[in-house]
């Protein structure tokens, strides 16, 4: 079973634009069976349409897609809790995404981020975390460890952990989540010298693939995966960080 832990898709018509169908292509292309789908970055507009498409993708390819939600808090906490509600109950996401880095603002503010977070956290679902050094100061690590240190039975994924950018901040990363054990590195847009560490660090069940189609060639990225993870670590391993570990957060059967 191979998991792709990080892909976006869209219904607007604009660069790097991915439809539902072309994504399942290119996971049919990959041997992919399944993917985390969240939106595209959508840079401070309205979503309500995005997290739709997701939703009636989802619906389309069950078998195939892993609906997760989003939340921009610069449209008002009232809002951003309705949103969240309405991803993980009416639309049944596996959980909501944050993303200081495309939306601007520091993602443990405690005022326009923490009570969506608080929200999140009550529903017992999952919270993703884009990290990365694109930018470090609003993504910052220690900003999801503090988080995770809140609320220690919240999943929290973290996505990219630490890369997009040189110089990464991965080793905070791997640091940070080697004290908090609620946190679980994607490595998708980050270098595999990275993706290595982190799984000899904090061991195979803490770290999973992930692309972030269509930012990346998911084929291109499932070969190296599996060239340096056979490289380095057992079958067992691979399997985990291939899929194994998203179908047990994500309670997959």
């Amino acid at each position: 079973m191979i998991i792709d832990a990080d892909t976006h898709i869209s219904p607007i018509d604009e660069p790097n634009a991915l439809r539902a169908e072309e994504l399942i292509n290119q996971m049919d292309k990959s041997s992919v069976d399944k993917a985390i789908c969240w939106l595209l970055p959508p840079y401070m507009r309205e979503i309500n349409d995005s997290l739709k498409y997701i939703y009636e993708s989802v619906r389309k390819y069950p078998n195939r897609l892993l609906g997760f939600g989003w939340v921009d808090p610069h449209f008002g906490i009232s809002k951003g809790k309705d949103t969240i509600r309405k991803c993980l109950n009416e639309y049944g996401f596996y959980g909501v995404k944050l993303n200081g880095a495309q939306n601007s603002f520091p993602i443990d503010d405690e005022k326009i981020s923490m009570p969506l977070i608080e929200e999140i956290a009550k529903s017992k679902k999952i919270l993703a975390f884009h990290i990365g050094a694109d930018a470090y100061d609003f993504t910052h690590p220690f900003r999801a460890a503090k988080i995770a240190k809140l609320f220690p039975e919240l999943q929290i994924l973290i996505i990219h952990m630490g890369g997009v950018s040189l110089p990464e901040i991965s080793p905070a990363c791997i640091e940070f989540a080697g004290e908090c054990k609620n946190m679980h590195l994607i490595g998708s847009a980050v270098r595999y010298t990275s993706i290595v560490k982190a799984i000899k660090i904090l061991g195979s069940s803490r770290v999973s693939f992930g692309s972030d189609t269509p930012f990346s060639i998911m084929h291109s990225d499932v070969s190296a995966y599996n060239a340096f993870l056979s490289d380095y670590f057992s079958e067992e391993d691979r399997k985990l960080v291939m899929g194994g570990n998203i179908m047990r957060i994500f309670k997959l059967s």
